[in-house]
């Protein structure tokens, strides 16, 4: 049985090109950073979970929740195939159960904070908002695209973004945790506009501040799908 059943939808991208060396220090052991084009990204990534069960089943008021995180690309090499996954530097969601749980299983990042989102959508723009407010202050990203979803281009930079099947947790300096992340390839939505009013380096440490003024390079709103999420392996290497 899968660790955890949901859906993610509506999943709103910013991702910024970003010198490796700023990311070396959150690499799990036994990964590497995966790049496209030889460009590393971190992506602030912003959806829904909906229809949430934990091991089956359906934790009350736990089974529709906002979650916002940044994250990095790395692989590993398993001995036969590249395994192409994600690390977080943080990961916010509403509700302090999902921080306990994430937090002491995962070994993950999380933190829990005010949230809110706004979901509209006319014949011809779909608008996807969402907010989560630290130390008194609403950080907020917000995307119109057209209303109807279009395929995913093999080889492309919104494929790369979105398919990377697998999750990587630092548990010391020579263990990671893994754990598989399943789910269809998705749609997604042309941009129209985009807002991104975010306080960085609040949210994530001092180093990605300069992210707050930067541009992204690309910004991209996927519909989603149902997933599931497996039990963590616990890997151990030698140095």
């Amino acid at each position: 049985m899968s660790f955890l059943k949901a859906e993610w939808r509506k999943l709103a991208f910013a991702n910024y090109t970003i010198d490796p060396k700023l990311l070396q220090k959150y690499v799990p052991f036994g990964t590497e950073l995966d790049s496209y084009k030889g460009k590393c990204y971190v992506s602030l990534v912003g959806f829904m979970f909906v229809n949430t069960k934990l091991l089956g089943v359906k934790i009350p008021f736990h089974s529709n929740f906002e979650e916002v995180n940044l994250r990095f690309y790395v692989k590993r090499f398993d001995g036969e195939v590249w395994k192409r996954g994600v690390v977080f530097i943080k990961e916010i969601v509403p509700k302090p159960a999902l921080t306990f749980v994430a937090n002491t299983v995962y070994n993950e990042n999380y933190e829990t904070l005010p949230m809110q989102h706004q979901w509209e959508q006319n014949n011809t723009i779909k608008k996807v908002v969402y907010k989560w407010k630290k130390n008194n202050k609403w950080n907020s990203f917000s995307i119109d695209a057209d209303a109807t979803s279009e395929t995913i281009a093999p080889n492309s930079e919104t494929e790369f973004i979105t398919e990377h099947y697998w999750g990587y947790a630092t548990v010391s300096q020579n263990s990671s945790n893994e754990y598989e992340v399943t789910h269809p390839k998705w749609e997604q939505y042309a941009i129209k506009d985009y807002s991104i009013s975010v306080d960085f380096g609040t949210l994530y440490g001092e180093e990605f501040q300069f992210l707050s003024t930067k541009k992204p390079s690309s910004v991209m709103l996927a519909e989603g799908s149902t997933i599931t999420v497996e039990s963590k392996r616990k890997l151990t290497f030698k140095k």
